[in-house]
């Protein structure tokens, strides 16, 4: 960021002729520093609060945990009602094809390739009210909402996005007045939005029928509130 103090001096310095060119430069040169030092743009104009008490959150943290120890788990044939890793096989092979891509072509490409799979709810798939499933659960049971959102966040995390870059967002859909979870991932000073309702990537600035209840990554969560 600029130093305040030393841009006063300067303009202490300069003739007032001077000083609306150099406050336009000043300016453009500011907003460049926050993009590149990892500007957020705001999430459907909601103002957020930050918190690193990640354990308000067993779901989340449950999904992370079985992710990682489904590295460890045996071989199996695909058809077997046993989980194994053949389960992920056609995951991995899609990663690797999208490896060497930019890296905004893998956002769209895991943004289509998870949109593929059925949408379920969870009292159907899993007897229970909610449930947030690992990639292998929702690649093998299909799944809904959030379990759409997981399996992009973690595909994008496999292919070296940071955590910072990427929050699960849920929120409230206005059109349908019903809960939804999404996925957001920062790019080049924009929020861009996964949705396994919406068939393409879009800017959030373009959607304006969600509002932010709060979102979360491994490493912190967000409260919005408009």
């Amino acid at each position: 960021m600029l130093n305040t103090v030393l841009v006063s001096q300067i303009l202490k310095r300069l003739t007032f002729r001077w000083s609306p060119y150099l406050l336009v430069a000043l300016l453009i040169l500011s907003i460049n520093n926050a993009q590149s030092a990892g500007y957020r743009p705001a999430l459907f104009g909601s103002q957020e609060t930050p918190s690193t008490k990640i354990s308000l959150f067993p779901k989340w943290q449950g999904t992370l945990e079985r992710y990682f120890k489904e590295k460890d788990l045996p071989d199996q044939p695909c058809e077997s009602s046993i989980f194994s890793r053949c389960h992920l096989q056609e995951w991995s092979e899609f990663l690797d094809e999208i490896r060497n891509k930019s890296r905004l072509q893998q956002i769209h490409a895991v943004n289509t390739e998870m949109n593929r799979t059925r949408y379920i709810v969870d009292p159907r798939n899993y007897g229970v009210p909610d449930y947030w499933a690992t990639p292998k659960q929702f690649l093998r049971r299909d799944g809904d909402c959030e379990d759409y959102a997981i399996s992009k966040y973690l595909s994008l995390r496999a292919l070296g996005v940071p955590a910072s870059n990427l929050r699960i967002l849920v929120l409230q859909d206005l059109n349908l007045r019903l809960a939804h979870a999404v996925l957001i991932v920062y790019h080049k000073g924009r929020a861009l939005l996964l949705d396994n309702q919406i068939k393409h990537v879009v800017d959030t600035r373009k959607v304006h029928h969600y509002k932010p209840i709060y979102s979360i990554n491994e490493q912190f969560w967000w409260l919005h509130r408009s």
